[in-house]
């Protein structure tokens, strides 16, 4: 049987417009060759959402978004959206459809949270809506507290700039400038010290080098003597030692009792008491003997001027006359 050419561009004409509604069903979510199983969730709002994103469990795709379109619900305006699952799988009654973000460019994708229930939902019936915060309103959620401060360090320095206006005057600037030069002239001046104390060195670097040998000689000295030095650090312990074993409490302890016993005499000399006393306090040994040494003095100058009268001698037997009174 021989088969015309008018069949076979039928043939082709309804094949290609079979793909054609097929592809284009594929791109709205709609997969003709899968088993048909439909649900619905209701969204207060939607941002990027479109037909053809997916529908995830766990990240896993098991159907797309199919159909979007605004209802009036309670009263409200809100956005239905209709899911076609191409697995036959079990969804839990009271599951959240959530429509979250699958990128950072801000593609969206709808996400079941499966709940504990033991009663599955039906092709048809509507799920649970959730949506997930855009980026945008995150972003502004977060940098919103950061604005604030912001705000607030902005002002802030806006307030130190106005204090350092008022402050940075021309007598301040002035100063300032003033102080800068001291510290320039200060620089400087340690600059000269520097190279003065080098000059220094370089001049009298043979001495230093002399006072350098001498106290690695001295450090040597010591070196070679650290024996003696312990020695004598031992002696000198041992003094010490000998020093603190001696009886020296007893002879402070007797020491102190003769300053009492002295302190007691001195104490009766100064009232007269005893012979000391008597003479210390007692002037009438003074005045007897101021007394007899005047008239030994007078003794002495009568004796001078009339030996005669005490001395009685002749010379070849002749004897001097007795002087009168």
């Amino acid at each position: 049987m021989k088969v015309s050419k008018e069949f076979k561009i039928g043939v082709v004409v309804i094949s290609a417009i079979s793909i054609l509604v097929w592809g284009v069903s594929f791109l709205k979510g709609i997969n003709l060759f899968s088993p048909k199983y439909e649900l619905y969730a209701v969204y207060p709002r939607i941002e990027n959402l479109i037909t053809a994103n997916p529908l995830l469990v766990n990240g896993y795709k098991i159907g797309q978004v199919s159909e979007i379109k605004l209802i009036n619900h309670r009263g409200k305006q809100q956005v239905l959206v209709k899911f076609n699952l191409n697995e036959d799988i079990k969804i839990p009654v009271g599951t959240i459809a959530r429509a979250e973000s699958s990128d950072l460019l801000g593609s969206k994708a709808v996400e079941l949270i499966f709940s504990d229930r033991t009663e599955y939902v039906k092709s048809g019936d509507t799920l649970s809506a959730e949506s997930e915060q855009s980026l945008k309103e995150s972003f502004n959620k977060q940098i919103a507290p950061i604005q604030a401060k912001a705000e607030k360090l902005i002002g802030g320095m806006d307030s130190v700039m106005s204090v350092i206006n008022a402050i940075l005057n021309t007598k301040t600037r002035k100063n300032i400038d003033e102080s800068f030069e001291g510290v320039k002239r200060a620089i400087l001046s340690l600059e000269q010290t520097a190279y003065k104390v080098d000059d220094l060195i370089g001049s009298e670097r043979t001495k230093i080098s002399s006072v350098m040998s001498n106290l690695n000689q001295i450090t040597s000295n010591l070196s070679k003597n650290s024996q003696r030095i312990d020695n004598i650090i031992a002696n000198v312990n041992t003094i010490s030692d000998s020093l603190a074993k001696a009886q020296i409490k007893e002879a402070i302890a007797s020491a102190d009792k003769s300053m009492k016993e002295l302190s007691v005499m001195l104490a009766k000399i100064n009232e007269g008491q005893g012979t000391l006393g008597k003479l210390a306090k007692n002037d009438s040994l003074y005045t007897n003997l101021n007394k007899s040494t005047a008239d030994l003095d007078k003794l002495l100058k009568d004796l001078r001027i009339n030996p005669e009268r005490y001395i009685h001698f002749s010379v070849f037997g002749r004897k001097y006359p007795k002087p009168k009174d």
